[in-house]
């Protein structure tokens, strides 16, 4: 049998097939591994972090990473983490809020899936008696909606850069953010510090190494990595949605390229700050924001017995 292909169906299987290897495994280049000395960090003795999750969403592997299987279905976190410290306390993303059934509704409807929603982290940190007093502000890898709708409880500063700022006054993702932060304070910080481990250049928050903010941009075009160094010698990072899962290190996995077209404003960059992390991943434990298991060994707020103490 002959089939006369006509210029439209041609176009839709070329793109059928362009869809079905965007999904199929292919690695990105390996980095050279960091083998320089690690950035001078004085954490003090008092500083702390624990997770206060807020809640999750189901997706699937293969949607997340090149690679990921179909019927392994994943639960994305929607975490926010407390970073205690004696000069002020900060969090890093503000997770689900009151109103997070009204900001999914907010979205297309090919992005809303099944989630379960947890206590918000105005709820966890007053069930412990924090002292709200103590809350520096909140850093915000970047703007979209899953990592602010908690900033609509919580009175404190929101940490934005100059890029990320561009972002949310022209992006269509930027609707919630700007919706649960026109009644909070804007904190604006710039990457006024040297490079960090491969990143062009950092802010150094505290000025004592323990808690530095690198622009990683590409997902959003301020999106940020946040390193935090204990006293203990542990080091995070904390790395948003440079990656989905933490395949996304180690796999050395991007999103597929259908998913990066709708995630992301700018690939590349994605992939530069990707192999960034790869390089110095050996040295520390890396976070990507909605992979439920790498927030494990960060200990809950929650499940802390007692009523947490407030460093002075």
């Amino acid at each position: 049998m002959i089939y006369v292909w006509t210029g439209v169906a041609l176009l839709g299987v070329a793109a059928s097939l362009i869809a079905i290897r965007s999904f199929r495994p292919a690695p990105f280049a390996a980095p050279t591994p960091w083998t320089g000395p690690l950035p001078d960090a004085s954490p003090p003795s008092e500083m702390a972090i624990y997770q206060l999750p807020t809640g999750t969403y189901e997706n699937r592997a293969f949607l997340a990473y090149r690679g990921g299987g179909f019927s392994d279905v994943r639960q994305f976190a929607a975490t926010a983490v407390l970073v205690q410290h004696p000069a002020g306390d900060l969090l890093i993303d503000a997770g689900f809020g009151a109103n997070v059934e009204a900001h999914i509704a907010a979205m297309p409807s090919y992005r809303r899936t099944p989630h379960e929603l947890g206590s918000t982290v105005r709820d966890q940190l007053r069930a412990k008696d924090y002292d709200m007093a103590r809350l520096k502000g909140v850093v915000i890898t970047h703007a979209h909606w899953d990592h602010v709708s908690g900033l609509d409880e919580l009175d404190a500063p929101v940490w934005l850069n100059p890029a990320e700022g561009r972002y949310v006054e022209r992006a269509k993702d930027g609707g919630v953010f700007r919706e649960v932060a026109s009644q909070r304070q804007i904190h604006h910080y710039t990457f006024d510090g040297p490079p960090y481990l491969g990143f062009p250049s950092s802010h150094d928050v505290h000025g004592d190494g323990s808690v530095v903010i690198v622009e990683a941009g590409g997902h959003t075009d301020g999106s940020v990595v946040v390193f935090v160094n204990l006293p203990d010698g542990r080091r995070f990072a904390f790395i948003g949605d440079l990656t989905w899962q933490i395949e996304g290190v180690t796999h050395r996995a991007e999103r597929p390229k259908m998913l990066q077209m709708l995630a992301d404003v700018n690939p590349k960059q994605v992939r530069e700050g990707l192999q960034r992390i790869v390089a110095v991943a050996d040295h520390m434990h890396v976070v990507p924001a909605h992979d439920v298991h790498a927030y494990d060994p960060i200990p809950k707020w929650m499940s802390v017995s007692g009523t947490r103490p407030n460093p002075s």
